[in-house]
């Protein structure tokens, strides 16, 4: 791999490396959460929506609360505004609170409350971006779909050395590298190991960069030794 930042996607041998590396941390250092033990779809989306700007570790309970109150499209669907804002307090970003209720009807009405198995569809639904309905697809459905968020910029920035706009998750050659990453076998587990990778090894400020299994091929790690 050249050292030399650049603005172009990596080739498939490279980010295949990078993939099977995450994948084999993964098997030994993954994550628990009772959202990744459902295939329910619609679990899985409004899980999805609320971990935005918010831990993983501050959602669980919550979500363990929403879902014994309201289990389905329809019970979340037919919800009262002011109940689910005192379930969802503790997450803050009160503004958010709307949005599970409407999202919920959105189903309902538009798609029978089945929720969408496409890109498209899915974007269609209030609170739901590209970044969401990627991992809809890929963890509750298994498809092969790519996810950008913020934490998968940084690693991708880090160990590939690209150079990205100021945002960067719209980048045509990040989304690239994204959908290369999620194009092989088990999509599913992929983008489950590289949102934990990124939140326990590459992280924002002092990435463990000695125990890190992608050094030797690593950018960012290259030009720090």
């Amino acid at each position: 791999m050249k050292n030399n930042p650049k603005e172009e996607t990596p080739s498939v041998k490279d980010i295949r490396i990078f993939r099977s590396r995450i994948i084999r941390w993964f098997n030994k250092n993954s994550r628990t959460y009772p959202w990744r033990e459902t295939r329910d779809p619609f679990k899985v989306l409004i899980a999805e929506i609320m971990l935005r700007r918010t831990k993983a570790d501050q959602v669980e309970q919550v979500y363990e609360r929403l879902f014994t109150e309201y289990p389905d499209v329809e019970a979340m669907a037919n919800a009262e505004d002011r109940k689910l804002e005192q379930i969802l307090y503790p997450l803050g970003l009160k503004w958010r609170t709307p949005a599970f209720g409407l999202v919920a009807r959105e189903v309902r009405e538009k798609y029978k409350c089945k929720i969408p198995e496409t890109r498209e569809e899915l974007t269609t639904l209030t609170g739901v971006g590209e970044y969401v309905a990627g991992a809809v697809l890929s963890i509750a459905y298994d498809k092969k779909e790519w996810i950008v968020d913020s934490n998968i910029l940084r690693l991708f920035r880090r160990y590939f050395g690209i150079k990205t706009s100021k945002d960067g998750r719209r980048d045509k050659h990040v989304i690239e590298i994204a959908k290369i990453y999620a194009s092989e076998r088990n999509p599913r587990k992929a983008n489950l190991a590289i949102l934990d990778f990124t939140a326990l090894v590459c992280t924002p400020r002092k990435p463990d960069c000695e125990k890190c299994p992608l050094r030797k091929r690593c950018h960012y790690a290259l030009l720090c030794s």
